[in-house]
């Protein structure tokens, strides 16, 4: 309980710091809408073509526009030794990474909840009753990403090209992920056999697993460099 205490503090800090400025969630919805604004104009209304590449589409606005909250999100606690004050606190370091993993969560989660439907409008996909196997998918998706991607904020965010170096480490980690996600999300949107999603929905939650527990191992070494 006393656990979960720190990491909810750190959370509800987190939560408040973005609400005086909104500076995250901005600008991850921003780019993600432009994202799928241009690729809409890319391809003709309705056209079959359109609605094939729409998964791939969704998850290059969410890869992206992800990129850019992780940075800003792990970079801003730099800033006047907020990071040095959550290091003094008396709690085990491996909290930080679980606090931030589920911001970082819920600040993609309220970009997804807006970007999805204006996809599904305007690419013309039909997601039926498939909804709730729609967000399961974006869920693990953004889970992994979060889990790696807090990594490795935390160890390009002291560097003076951080948002050139985060998507250097990150991007060729994360691809598993990536892959997984899109694919289950191609499958679902496109009517595949339920085996089929099935099948790359376990390579995702598998991954989610081993990047989620070796990240959250290795945080606290890469907090002491």
């Amino acid at each position: 309980m006393k656990s979960l205490g720190h990491i909810l503090a750190i959370i509800q800090k987190d939560l408040l710091t973005e609400l005086r400025n909104k500076e995250i969630i901005m600008s991850m919805l921003v780019f993600s809408l432009i994202v799928v604004a241009v690729f809409n104009f890319t391809f003709d209304p309705g056209s079959e073509q359109m609605q094939k590449t729409a998964p791939a589409i969704l998850w290059v606005a969410i890869l992206f526009a992800g990129n850019l909250g992780l940075s800003r999100s792990l970079s801003r606690e730099y800033e006047n030794g907020r990071m040095q004050g959550l290091l003094l606190c008396p709690m085990d370091r491996s909290l930080i990474f679980v606090a931030k993993v589920i911001g970082n969560i819920f600040y993609m989660g309220i970009m997804q909840m807006v970007t999805v439907p204006v996809m599904i409008v305007l690419f013309g996909v039909t997601i039926g009753s498939f909804a709730g196997l729609l967000v399961l998918i974006l869920f693990l998706g953004t889970l992994g990403f979060a889990a790696v991607g807090t990594l490795f904020s935390t160890i390009s965010a002291n560097t003076k090209s951080r948002e050139i170096m985060l998507p250097i480490l990150m991007f060729p980690v994360v691809v598993p992920i990536i892959l997984a996600a899109t694919k289950s999300t191609a499958g679902l949107m496109n009517g595949d056999p339920a085996g089929h999603i099935w099948a790359w929905m376990k390579i995702l939650i598998a991954f989610d697993i081993i990047f989620t527990v070796a990240c959250y191992l290795l945080y606290e070494h890469v907090l002491e460099e």
